[in-house]
């Protein structure tokens, strides 16, 4: 079974950890107190992403500790494109292959939406889903489904409007059940109905037990799904105490809601690091997984995607690359987060085309390696040395799997969050 995202967590540290550093790193420039803040968060990245790992073997040998990925989703959206024949095959190759060398996680970008999944009544297509998997599968991606349901009416297909309720009710039954009985098992977890804060189609036809409904017939399909809220506005702040509510409401209910997902491309071409940091605070109390599911950067409230411009200066994309290394690391410092995705990385298939790691002729932007050095040099963890007179070398390691070998016997270990700790023991 894919990999889920659990709800273990330790204790939430205090609001005011970050706050004060954190407030004055708003622009691109680096000083004192922005250093200081940053120092703050890579104690903080110490503390709540990284374990020990001890290796017992015979004193003195050699032995070498070889991350192989991270146990924290970091992820990207992919396009129906990877598996309904749009794209060339040179350009398949290298999403494919840039995928698999950036990214350790994924979601469905349109799928598993109803809307894409059956824009005519009775036609139903599940070729693209199935593409996907089988990609994700034999590579072990684990993938999120995004989304059973989503009651923006605009994104409602015509057809289903002109149901009967009683009609609507039946087919909301059998979709939520249809799919999560057909994949069940294979989805790390589903955003259950989409964006609810800012429309609800569903729940205003057929009144506010519809979302509970709703998940009953996702696990009566698969009673292992793990459902989760999604929405937008709320690291920006503009809907966060609406979304607190919300999620409230939807426990008080029984509603079986296992994860939060906080969208990430409702700020400009910079991001206010206080409020992303209040935020992630403030939701951290329901003790929940957290995902900032859909992440862009720049924004949709950035010039380059209200007046649909396509090309950077040198200087904005070196802006660029220092803001998602400044979004990544208070994210990353956060205990309550368990991943980031991205909502596209190649400017040929981004709705944000300049948010991209690479360029449309593959070529990468600064931002590529900015992300690449932070996830997989600054991040990763790759030690070695001998063990000692007891027979055993510990090392801080980031959680994830490792590659462990000792005087050329190699094993495979995993470190987890959970666990904190493992001994390995080769000999």
């Amino acid at each position: 079974m894919k990999k889920r995202i659990k709800a273990c967590l330790p204790i939430i540290m205090a609001v005011s950890l970050f706050i004060p550093c954190l407030s004055l790193a708003s622009g691109p420039g680096i000083d004192e107190p922005v250093q200081a803040g940053q120092e703050s968060l890579n104690k903080s990245i110490d503390t709540n992403r990284k374990g020990k790992i001890t290796v017992s073997a015979r004193p003195g040998a050699k032995i070498s500790i070889e991350q192989l990925r991270h146990e924290f989703w970091f992820g990207c959206a992919i396009s129906n494109g990877l598996a309904d024949g749009w794209m060339k095959e040179e350009d398949l190759r290298q999403y494919k292959e840039k995928f698999l060398q950036n990214f350790n996680s994924a979601v469905t970008e349109n799928a598993v939406k109803w809307y894409s999944m059956e824009q005519k009544k009775d036609q139903v297509n599940y070729s693209i889903v199935d593409g996907i998997l089988k990609w994700t599968d034999e590579n072990n991606i684990p993938l999120r489904g995004h989304n059973l349901f989503w009651g923006i009416p605009k994104f409602v297909q015509p057809w289903i409007k002109e149901l009967s309720d009683e009609e609507l009710l039946r087919r909301i039954k059998d979709r939520a059940i249809t799919v999560t009985s057909k994949y069940k098992g294979r989805f790390a977890g589903y955003d259950l109905n989409n964006e609810m804060i800012h429309g609800n189609y569903y729940e205003e036809r057929l009144g506010p037990e519809i979302t509970k409904r709703m998940a009953q017939w996702a696990h009566e399909g698969d009673p292992d799904a793990q459902l989760f809220v999604n929405d937008y506005e709320i690291l920006t702040g503009n809907r966060l105490a609406d979304y607190m509510a919300h999620i409230r409401s939807l426990l008080r209910q029984g509603i079986p809601i296992e994860g939060i997902g906080v969208q990430g491309h409702s700020h400009s071409d910079t991001f206010d690091r206080r409020q992303l940091q209040i935020a992630l605070d403030s939701l951290s109390v329901f003790k929940l997984p957290i995902l900032v599911t859909e992440f862009n950067m720049p924004g949709q409230r950035s010039k380059y995607y209200n007046e649909k411009i396509m090309t950077m200066t040198p200087e904005e994309e070196e802006q660029k690359a220092r803001e998602i290394v400044d979004f990544y690391r208070i994210c990353f410092a956060h205990p309550a987060v368990e991943g980031i995705l991205m909502w596209g990385f190649w400017e040929g298939n981004n709705w944000i085309p300049v948010s991209s790691l690479y360029r449309r002729d593959w070529s990468p932007t600064p931002a590529a390696g900015a992300y690449h050095d932070l996830i997989y040099k600054e991040w990763w963890t790759s030690e070695s040395g001998k063990a000692g007179a007891d027979g055993s070398l510990t090392v801080p390691a980031f959680f994830g799997k490792y590659r462990i070998t000792v005087d050329g016997v190699t094993t495979e270990a995993e470190l987890s969050k959970q666990k904190g700790s493992i001994t390995v023991e080769v000999r």
